[in-house]
């Protein structure tokens, strides 16, 4: 083997190492957007779909994943709560130390009944929050998520546009990360993992 033959060797060895740390290093970094150190969002106070008035210091020791949609999405609302009940599954018996929230965008159709055969029926542990137009408005403020009634002309009845992220917290109550509409389960279950 000669000299030159052995240092190039050497060189893709050593760079193929350094590539495995980086990677090895990128499994400890949020795949969502990081929102550490951020201040937003006065604490939640909205009540559950069992009549309960809920506030963020209920769940204090488990990490939060708060999302905002409405029952009657015909697409975003449901493939997303679908996408949170695959995560729990891969995240096994860790899956008790999360907290999954879905609150309504739509409180005049959401009514508490309505949410009790939503929401659990994704995945039981799941908590469906309502409040008076007034409230989930006022929570919709200070969480940055824009939702609005949208009519065609001719139909009946409304559809709600609406932000299509969710927040997550972690067990102090902080925010933590920001997830994208879409993120898959297995991105979800990574990023949970991380403040488990």
């Amino acid at each position: 083997m000669s000299m030159r033959f052995k240092w190039v060797y050497l060189a893709l060895m050593l760079l193929a190492m350094l590539q495995a740390a980086c990677q090895q290093g990128g499994s400890d970094r949020f795949i969502g957007t990081d929102l550490t150190g951020t201040q937003f969002g006065k604490p939640l106070s909205l009540t559950d779909h069992t009549g309960k008035l809920r506030s963020m210091s209920d769940f204090k020791g488990k990490v939060v994943v708060l999302f905002f949609g409405y029952t009657h999405c015909p697409d975003v609302c449901p493939t997303t709560m679908s996408d949170l009940k695959q995560t729990m599954k891969l995240l096994g018996d860790k899956a008790s130390d999360v907290q999954v929230l879905f609150v309504t965008v739509d409180p005049e159709r959401d009514t508490q009944e309505v949410l009790a055969q939503f929401v659990p029926g994704f995945d039981a542990r799941f908590i469906g929050l309502r409040g008076t137009v007034a409230e989930v408005a006022a929570n919709l403020s200070e969480y940055k998520v824009y939702a609005a009634k949208v009519s065609e002309p001719g139909k009946s009845g409304y559809t709600m546009d609406h932000s299509a992220g969710m927040y997550v917290f972690d067990k102090n109550g902080a925010p933590r990360i920001y997830l994208g509409y879409g993120e898959k389960p297995a991105n979800i279950a990574h990023d949970l993992q991380l403040l488990l």
